[in-house]
């Protein structure tokens, strides 16, 4: 009688315990990054810190770039204030964990979205911000013009990226073999190309035009017509907290849908009286959009106030207002031969 008893006793001990630990899980998972970034007061954001255009520190101290950008975008619709930010600079090895373990709230960092890293790695992304493609830098005295040229030649190659695979995967291919040399450091990387103990590097075409700006002699090189890959680069989060995915994602679908409806830093202020819905959805003039991504209602006009639209964010870190003059390609607008399209207001 007296186990009997004390089997009964532990088994009801057993589920108390299972049920406050239900409890406490429950509450945790209750807790989203977004009310912890306005706790901290500031957003943590990982970037290269490395590749004008993207990410990189100008002679001033100041970041900038398309992914720092999008940073500055998210505080503005969080705190009404860009420059809330904290930037951490994370190599292409680094920077998975570093969002794993809560090191930083957003991986904005020229990322490629793949299937592996959405479903093995606990990240979320959220909408492109560049598309992108694999592309090779040669020396224009090479003569090497395509893959085949590559033969038994050596390429700098980033480990940690989705370049190294692409490479291995096309000249596999093709029967071709070649000489990796592969490095953690995407200064390194090129360091080598530069210094010619590589005959050719790859890595995606954006941050090979970027790059070669920065060499000594940018005309005596070149990036070869051929694309090996989809790059579709996109910021990312930690998996599962669809509260702080929401904020991050209209972000940019704000950033994107502003320039359709042509709203931008210059003509936001006198929008705001426009008569035209979609607009007064998207500056919060009507509705209630902002209040239940856990934001106010004006927080894409707070976004266009101080970073601007999509168009105003490219051109002046990769387009014609910069120093690499990227023509925007596939990053134009759907109804403009791109395929830059976001889901809409309402």
């Amino acid at each position: 009688m007296f186990n009997r008893k004390l089997g009964l006793l532990v088994a009801i001990l057993a589920v108390v315990f299972s049920l406050v630990g239900c409890s406490g899980r429950s509450r945790g998972t209750n807790t989203s990054r977004l009310d912890i970034i306005k706790n901290r007061g500031k957003l943590i954001c990982g970037v290269s810190g490395q590749l004008p255009g993207f990410s990189f520190v100008k002679a001033n101290g100041e970041y900038a770039g398309l992914d720092v950008d999008v940073c500055r975008a998210i505080a503005a619709a969080i705190f009404d204030d860009p420059k809330k930010v904290e930037f951490r600079n994370l190599n292409a090895k680094e920077r998975f964990t570093a969002l794993q373990t809560g090191e930083i709230d957003i991986l904005s960092r020229n990322t490629t979205w793949t299937l592996s890293r959405d479903t093995s790695t606990g990240l979320e992304f959220a909408p492109v911000v560049f598309y992108d493609g694999q592309g090779i830098m040669v020396r224009k005295n090479s003569n090497i013009k395509k893959l085949e040229d590559l033969k038994d030649k050596s390429i700098c190659i980033q480990t940690g990226t989705t370049n190294e695979q692409n490479i291995a995967d096309q000249m596999r291919q093709r029967g071709i073999s070649y000489k990796p040399l592969v490095f953690e450091d995407v200064n390194t990387t090129f360091t080598t190309y530069e210094q010619g103990r590589c005959e050719a590097i790859t890595s995606d075409r954006s941050q090979l035009v970027s790059r070669r700006a920065t060499l000594p002699q940018p005309n005596d090189h070149v990036v070869l017509d051929t694309v090996i890959s989809k790059e579709p680069l996109a910021p990312a989060v930690k998996n599962g907290d669809s509260r702080w995915f929401d904020v991050v994602k209209w972000t940019i679908n704000a950033l994107i849908n502003a320039e359709e409806l042509g709203v931008n830093s210059q003509n936001v202020s006198q929008l705001a009286s426009s008569d035209n819905p979609e607009i007064k959805r998207l500056l919060g003039i009507e509705g209630d959009l902002g209040k239940g991504a856990g934001l106010t209602n004006d927080f894409a006009s707070r976004i266009i106030k101080y970073v601007g639209n999509y168009s105003e964010v490219y051109e002046r870190n990769l387009g014609k207002n910069s120093d690499l003059k990227l023509e925007r390609g596939l990053n134009k607008l759907w109804n403009q031969g791109g395929i830059l399209y976001a889901p809409p207001f309402r």
